[in-house]
């Protein structure tokens, strides 16, 4: 028997697919701006080799706190603020040194969070999408926000720490102690801020821990004004530890 549907059932119906098929084509459109920042891109060589052990270790489960980005979040490298802070929380380290928001696209894309549950995952990933040259601030804000809903997707029942980019030197001096930060990462931070959703996304900007009180990076916490110094890694656990203990105990 043939279901009869009423004509105010069927507008209704029509209306759905129509506002499906809008939001469908804004996202595809906001996505295009993105330039390659929000186009899945794999790489080869040892970045691959890295993918390809993340995804071992998320088959192995027991991840409860995931760290994903680049390589100053591959920096941590199991040390000894790592082991304090992150090691007891069954915590995972997928960093890839060299890594834009393509490249952690693709990596999502091909099955690095299947299959895990984890209650958190850190989220810090663009620089260097600027830093080589290779994206606007524009672009780069889009691929952070395509990466964001990627993990959403992937995960919707994790919470996510995305932090704002980091300081970077506008340009490296020889022998010089301190650099000003490029201004493009405070633009990227400023505008990324809206992606906090106040349940499911937290945004958390602990730029100014990384700089001195002329508001200049330091070589001490950042030796080649770009990837931290062990001392720089305390500060940043430091710095994140309140809103991180909160998101993992109120999961």
């Amino acid at each position: 028997m043939i279901p009869i549907v009423s004509d105010s059932r069927r507008l209704a119906l029509v209306a759905l697919v129509l506002q499906l098929m809008v939001v469908s084509a804004c996202g595809q459109s906001i996505r295009a701006k993105g330039g390659t920042a929000t186009q899945p891109a794999a790489r080869e060589g040892p970045a691959l080799q890295l993918h390809e052990r993340f995804l071992k270790q998320a088959q192995e489960g027991n991840i409860d706190l995931l760290f994903l980005g680049d390589s100053i979040t591959q920096g941590w490298n199991n040390n000894e603020v790592w082991q304090r802070y992150y090691a007891p929380r069954h915590a995972a380290n997928f960093g890839i040194g060299g890594d834009r928001t393509q490249h952690v696209l693709w990596r999502l894309d091909h099955g690095e969070v299947d299959g895990i549950k984890p209650k958190v995952v850190v989220l810090l990933i663009g620089t260097n999408n600027i830093g080589h040259g290779v994206n606007t601030v524009d672009e780069t804000i889009i691929g952070i926000e395509a990466v964001v809903e990627t993990l959403r997707a992937k995960l919707p029942d994790s919470k996510i720490l995305l932090l704002g980019v980091f300081p970077r030197a506008a340009s490296r001096e020889k022998d010089a102690t301190e650099a000003a930060p490029d201004p493009r990462t405070f633009e990227i931070n400023k505008r990324i801020a809206k992606l906090d959703d106040g349940k499911m996304v937290k945004f958390l900007d602990i730029s100014q821990h990384f700089l001195n009180e002329e508001g200049k990076i330091p070589k001490e916490l950042m030796p080649d004004f770009l990837h931290l110094s062990s001392k720089g890694y305390r500060i940043w656990a430091e710095a994140m530890e309140p809103t991180l203990w909160e998101m993992m105990e109120g999961t």
